[in-house]
């Protein structure tokens, strides 16, 4: 009997390389330091959030595709 590993890497829909589209927005989302506000907006945020909501942080991953 083989292991629930085996099984997965032996199948070849399981070994393709997952979407591209969400590694390429994360990363340039994530490595932004916090500065205080929004980095849409510039609304006061805390000193931990890059983003004052869903909505601004939406909006920069759409402006971001686009000036690619």
């Amino acid at each position: 009997m083989e292991t629930i590993q085996d099984s997965v890497m032996s199948d070849g829909a399981a070994s393709e390389s997952p979407p591209a589209v969400s590694a390429q927005t994360r990363p340039s989302r994530v490595s932004l330091p916090p500065k205080g506000s929004c980095w849409y907006c510039d609304k006061p945020v805390d000193s931990v959030r890059r983003f004052c909501g869903k909505d601004c942080t939406d909006a920069f991953d759409e402006e971001a595709e686009y000036t690619r």
